[in-house]
């Protein structure tokens, strides 16, 4: 049994002008894709997307949404011409989604490296409000998932999965999981309610914005598990699971754990190997009732009618996934995952403030309850609201979360040298090596791109030629790095048979 499989984070930023509190959105947006690209010389029209291969209104259910029942944020495949949007060297997308800039990391194949091009991505939006500060009102980005006002925008990860696994097992299967999951990443949120309503804290910071079990849906009626089918890959042997039910996690133990244990779950998913019924009643009931409780006592009624908490839930996984690995084998990837799956779950079940310095919503709880004990605060007062907000910057000197790591207090997997490096280098062993080192080798030439699809146009012959990129661990750097070094794009098109 492996954790690795083909997977990455997508990321929605929150974005404030402070010196405009009425600008638009979109267009600010459209400034922070645009002030990166320009200092790496990436124009539009160099790293446009391609999509012609998008088709985001397949449902998993086995049927297909027709256009005009379609909600128009649902038309993900329908270019605007007036938004920005690149493909980067490192073979991440950069683009405005849903007036917000998004950063969607390259494919990678194990959580760890999600973890290090998904911090990549902080310090692209960071360079971006940096270049933007030069010339006022300037702009601040989070990496959080809402703005404490009722407006929330999405964390999503994918995940490649077998085609031939039934649908409706992937459903039975996470669901429980995932109502849990969040006391291992979620972020944290002051107020409780869409609005923040209600005074208290929160664990996730997109729970109450959950609103289905399941659903094509991405930006309302939200559901726990998204039924996209559009894999980016061959169809018949796979399906990518579309995963919005996340939060924005900064720290590196949350963020392994999160994309590391729905890959090991998926796997026992895969395999059939989910032995017990953890099926929930109400699930977005429940999904609200976890997350509204710091304590972690509060438990879920089982259709088998058990009361478990959340905690306890994830136990059971853990148990099925450590019997698995005893089994099938493992590897030093998923033993790191376990490790710190069982740890933090030893922790949780204590006292939930000894993972002050693992999960994202524990940290910015003790942070926040020091300030309602030195000042007396209710959990009603602004000055909480402007921390929360204030955890997430994407500044160094600005971000709680960044000064808390800094001085040691969060516990730290990456290195600032291998995250840096990201920001210039696409992972090794997917298709993103060849998307990114195209973009930095050829740019000139590249019309478009997409996740399996490279538009070039040849130098030489002046002829517009599509290279297709289906296989995601297909054109990694042991098959296209000698290809590539030759620096003639005419022959890399040639020896890729396209």
């Amino acid at each position: 049994m492996s954790v690795r499989r083909v997977m990455g984070i997508e990321t929605e930023y929150g974005i404030a002008v402070p010196g405009d509190p009425h600008a638009n959105p979109v267009v600010t947006s459209g400034d922070v894709v645009t002030a990166y690209a320009r200092a790496h010389g990436l124009r539009a029209a160099h790293g446009a997307w391609d999509y012609s291969d998008e088709h985001p209104l397949i449902d998993a259910r086995g049927f297909e949404l027709p256009r005009q029942r379609a909600h128009e944020s649902q038309l993900t495949d329908v270019e605007d011409p007036t938004l920005a949007n690149v493909v980067l060297v490192n073979g991440a997308r950069l683009y405005v989604d849903h007036a917000h800039p998004e950063y969607s990391s390259p494919e990678v194949t194990t959580p760890r490296d999600a973890v290090v091009w998904d911090r990549a991505g902080v310090l692209v939006m960071r360079e971006a409000v940096g270049r933007l500060a030069e010339r006022p009102p300037g702009i601040n980005l989070y990496k959080n998932n809402t703005d404490g006002k009722g407006s929330s925008y999405g964390t999503h990860e994918n995940y490649l999965v077998t085609r031939s696994t039934p649908f409706e097992r992937i459903v039975s299967g996470l669901t429980p999981f995932f109502l849990a999951r969040q006391v291992l990443c979620g972020s944290g949120r002051v107020g409780i309610g869409q609005e923040s309503e209600h005074p208290g804290y929160q664990i996730s910071s997109r729970s109450d914005f959950f609103e289905a079990t399941v659903g094509l849906e991405t930006t309302f009626k939200r559901p726990i598990i998204n039924t996209r089918d559009e894999p980016h890959t061959d169809p018949d042997v796979w399906r990518r699971l579309h995963v919005i039910i996340g939060d924005a996690t900064q720290a590196d133990v949350a963020n392994l754990v999160k994309v590391g244990s729905t890959s090991l779950v998926l796997r026992l998913i895969e395999a059939d190997a989910i032995d017990r019924d953890l099926e929930v009643l109400h699930p977005v009931q429940a999904l609200k009732v976890l997350s509204h409780d710091p304590t972690l006592q509060a438990s879920v009624r089982l259709r088998d009618g058990r009361d478990l908490t959340a905690v306890q839930i994830l136990t059971e996984y853990l148990e099925m996934v450590t019997a698995f690995v005893e089994r099938e084998g493992s590897d030093p990837e998923t033993d790191e995952v376990l490790a710190h799956w069982e740890r933090l779950l030893e922790l949780l079940s204590g006292d939930p403030m000894d993972a002050v310095a693992d999960i994202d919503w524990v940290a910015k709880l003790a942070l926040l309850e020091r300030y309602r004990e030195r000042d007396s605060l209710s959990w009603d007062d602004p000055r909480l609201t402007a921390i929360d907000i204030q955890f997430s910057d994407v500044r160094a000197d600005k971000g709680i979360f960044h000064k808390l790591e800094t001085a040691g207090r969060i516990t730290r997997l990456t290195t600032d040298q291998e995250v840096a490096a990201a920001v210039r280098t696409p992972p090794e062993g997917t298709r993103a090596w060849l998307r990114g080192r195209a973009v930095e080798l050829f740019g000139e030439d590249i019309v478009s791109a997409s996740w399996d699809s490279l538009v070039v146009r040849l130098p030489r012959s002046g002829r517009v030629t599509r290279v297709s990129l289906t296989d995601p661990l297909g054109s990694d750097r042991s098959r296209t790095e000698a290809l590539l070094s030759k620096g003639d794009l005419e022959d890399l098109v040639t020896d890729l048979g396209a």
